[in-house]
Parts: C-alpha cells; sequence; structure tokens
C-alpha cells in the first residue's frame, strides 16, 4: 500500500532522521516502490519534487532527507493499484491553487468509486492531469473548500475545517480514505483506518510527526478509525471523528 508522511513545527526541524526511513518505506522496507514525492514549505511557497521510480534507490530523494528543512513537509510513496501506471502526474504529492492559497495533498487508499461521480460544480477549479482516484478525490476536497470560502470572513484558517471533515467522511464512503493535506499553515491529517502521530512535546521546535506506520521506536500514537486532525506549528488544532459509513461528520472535541 501507499505510505504518507507529514511534519508540522513551529519551525523547521531536523527531519532527516524520519525522511530516511521514511524513504525506504518506497522500496526497500516495504514495497511501495511506484513513486514517490515530497513537498516542503520553503518562504511562504511549496517546493515539489516527486519521481515515478523508487524512492528508496532515487539520488534526489536521498539528498533531500539530508537538505529539506521546513516547518511544513507532506511526502508520500507509492504502491500504485488504481491505476497501476508509474507517471509523474500520477505521482503524489498533488499541488493545486484554490481560495489565493496553494494546497498539497496525498493520499494513500482506494476509493476508485470517486471516479464515477459527477464532474466537480465548479468547473476548471481543478482538473486532474492524471488518472489516480487519489488526485480526483483532491478535486472534491478542494470543491467543498472553494464553496463555502468567505474571503472577507474574520478569524484564521480553520474556517475551511468542518467543511473538509464532512467532504472526507462523504469521500471514504467509497472506500478507503487516509490522507495529508495543506494550505501552507495548516496541516491537515485524516486516518481512516491507518495513520499515526508523534507529538515532541516541550522540544524546541515543537513538532508533530505523522506516518502511516510508525518510523521510529518513540511512542507514537495510532489515529481512532475516521479521525481528522488539524495541526498548526506542530500544535494540535482541533480535531473531529467522521462516521464515514453515513457521510457525516461530527466533532468530538
Amino acid at each position: 500500500m501507499c505510505e504518507l508522511f507529514g511534519v508540522s513545527a513551529s519551525r523547521a526541524p531536523d527531519a532527516a532522521r524520519w525522511l530516511r526511513r521514511f524513504r525506504a518505506r518506497g522500496g526497500e522496507t516495504a514495497d511501495n516502490d511506484d513513486g514517490w514525492g515530497l513537498a516542503s514549505l520553503q518562504n511562504g511557497s511549496f517546493q515539489l519534487h516527486k519521481e515515478p521510480v523508487t524512492g528508496a534507490t532515487s539520488a534526489l530523494f536521498a539528498h533531500l532527507c539530508a537538505a529539506v528543512h521546513s516547518p511544513l513537509i507532506i511526502g508520500h510513496v507509492r504502491h500504485a493499484r488504481y491505476p497501476r501506471v508509474n507517471s509523474l502526474d500520477n505521482t503524489h504529492p498533488f499541488l493545486r491553487t484554490c481560495c489565493g492559497r496553494q494546497w498539497v495533498f496525498a493520499h494513500n487508499g482506494l476509493v476508485p468509486e470517486i471516479l464515477r461521480e459527477p464532474d466537480t460544480r465548479l468547473k476548471g477549479l481543478c482538473s486532474p492531469q492524471g488518472q489516480t482516484d487519489s488526485e480526483y478525490a483532491f478535486c472534491y476536497l478542494l470543491e467543498y473548500v472553494a464553496l463555502h470560502f468567505e474571503p472577507h470572513a474574520s478569524g484564521d484558517r480553520l474556517l475551511e475545517f468542518d467543511n473538509v471533515a464532512v467532504a472526507a467522511g462523504l469521500i471514504a464512503t467509497h472506500g478507503t480514505f487516509n490522507f495529508l493535506m495543506s494550505d501552507g499553515v495548516s496541516l491537515i491529517a485524516y486516518g481512516h483506518d491507518r495513520l499515526h502521530y508523534l507529538e515532541a512535546s516541550g522540544a524546541d521546535p515543537r513538532a508533530t510527526v505523522i506516518a502511516t506506520e510508525p518510523l521510529t521506536d518513540d511512542a507514537w500514537q495510532a489515529f481512532r478509525p475516521s479521525e481528522l486532525r488539524i495541526y498548526q506549528a506542530g500544535n494540535l488544532m482541533a480535531q473531529s471523528q467522521t462516521r464515514s459509513e453515513v457521510g457525516v461528520s461530527h466533532a468530538v472535541t
């Protein structure tokens, strides 16, 4: 299966020890050898590197493990299943602009029925460039964000949180839908059936690391089924648990 990796921190941590182990999951310690990608926030914008090749043997990925210093990172190693096509367009993460912001998204699981849903209501908002169910699901998430976006509303960027939670629950009814998503400020993590987090409380910088499977011997915690968590600068800002079996969501804290 594909695997996810994410970091939210108060300032750029030394993520090399986590990234190197994650890179190994791309074809060495796991069979996710159909592509890799890494998005990192640099000076307010995302830099995206990805290749449709085995991550564990990629010289570029090895270089980035040591070179990337960022307070916000999303990574992915791919085990191609739907479709079984290795191409740059089918390689995660995906990057789009919506509501005046860059959004990055990576997915683990299968939601093939999403491809048979009607086109998004906002034509041209997010046209998939590849053939993956993951990219189509990303477009549906952005549709929910855009439909409820209030450009003049006061407050912070948690305004879209409830809409993302509802959309995640709806999409999860189509299969398995674990994902990481970011607008450049928040790291949104949805553990439909498998995701873990490690919070470095009291550390400087404060950091939270997300991964499909624990990458170290530290005290990683498993997400509850269908749990969505949102982090900013390493801090947990909000969380909810969706009832994906009926496509609705409700806040639990």
